[in-house]
């Protein structure tokens, strides 16, 4: 009897572990047929046969990986027909109508076609750039610098001045000024030239002489002489791409002196300033000057200088030459407020800021 006992426990025992093991073999099968993550195909038409994939051993699961992913169709006893009838394409998805992939192409272009939204100024970018940045990209210092000249007010927009920081402006609009001298703010460029003799007056020449466009070959920006100066006179001449302050400075209106010094032969009477000032007749009408005074006197070799507001053809020449005093060599050495100064023949140099302010406040800009 303990026998039997222990054999029909022990049969037990062994049936049980025999189902056990057979369990874990069961689920590693099963395991071993679910497909991988990136072996899982999802099907959403027919296969190339024409009919529909059944599910593969492994469950509802690996059923549900297949084509009862979500958002994909799914695939079941459902998808036949009624209860009870036979159930054709067992396991295959339905193609997408036509009429869906329109809708959602429509729905697609809608979204992504709609009129944009204006949002409050207070929200999106503020207009104008900074005061004390504008500043600075005209040349004015560096920023902290421009704060200071803020801070001190010496800085106005549109006439008044400013002492906040961070003023917005527009500069092609406002007219921004530092110590009473108007900010070139734009894209200006600004250059002042000692003209060596035999050089034309042009930014160009047909005839291959050497012309202000020899000196200025290598700026990307067109420039534009203001005004004129005979081929064998020297001394400075301005060249800019600002069209409305080389037009005022050459406009008889705004009376832009020009300065020059001449060699003559003398003696020099002593009314000969007054004649000049009184003015000179020539074939072209009178012209006048507005100062002459000598500068340099070596036996009978005089050096004079004359300032005139006019423009015209070798204005000075003529003049002396009538008077008697025919030049030997002629040098411009100031237009309005810019003098040349101990710039070298030939050489080119870009105004200051200052120089710049000078001119415009010549001519009322």
């Amino acid at each position: 009897m303990r026998s039997s006992g222990r054999n029909s426990t022990g049969s037990g025992g062994g049936r049980g572990n025999y189902r056990g093991a057979g369990n874990k073999r069961d689920e590693k099968q099963q395991r071993a047929g679910r497909p991988r993550p990136e072996e899982r195909r999802y099907d959403v038409g027919e296969s190339g046969d024409g009919r529909g994939s059944a599910p593969k051993s492994g469950g509802a699961r690996g059923a549900a990986a297949r084509g009862g992913a979500k958002g994909g169709p799914r695939t079941g006893a459902k998808q036949g027909g009624p209860k009870g009838g036979p159930q054709r394409g067992r396991g295959q998805a339905p193609s997408r109508p036509r009429e869906l992939d329109a809708k959602i192409e429509e729905r697609n272009r809608a979204r992504h076609n709609k009129p944009q939204v204006k949002t409050p100024k207070t929200f999106g970018e503020q207009e104008g750039e900074r005061l004390q940045k504008v500043l600075a990209r005209a040349g004015m210092g560096s920023r902290r610098a421009c704060e200071e000249l803020i801070e001190q007010a010496r800085v106005e927009v549109n006439g008044e001045i400013v002492l906040e920081q961070g003023v917005r402006v527009d500069p092609e609009k406002d007219e921004i000024k530092v110590d009473g001298l108007t900010v070139a703010t734009q894209s200006y460029l600004f250059f002042a030239l000692n003209k060596p003799a035999g050089v034309v007056s042009t930014m160009e020449d047909p005839d291959g002489r050497q012309c202000l466009g020899d000196y200025v070959t290598n700026r990307e920006t067109r420039l534009f002489h203001v005004g004129r100066l005979d081929t064998e006179t020297e001394g400075i001449i301005l060249l800019t791409n600002h069209g409305e302050l080389a037009h005022r400075l050459t406009h008889p209106r705004y009376g832009v002196q020009k300065t020059y010094l001449a060699a003559i032969q003398g003696p020099l009477p002593r009314e000969i300033g007054r004649m000049l000032k009184d003015g000179i007749q020539l074939e072209d009408g009178y012209a006048r000057a507005d100062h002459f005074r000598v500068v340099q006197q070596t036996g009978k070799n005089y050096l004079v200088e004359v300032t005139l507001h006019e423009g015209r053809k070798h204005i000075v020449r003529r003049m002396l030459a009538e008077a008697g005093f025919p030049v030997d060599k002629l040098v411009r050495t100031a237009f309005g407020p810019i003098a040349l100064g101990d710039q070298k023949s030939g050489w080119l140099r870009r105004l200051t800021n200052t120089e710049v302010g000078m001119l415009m406040r010549e001519v009322d800009l």
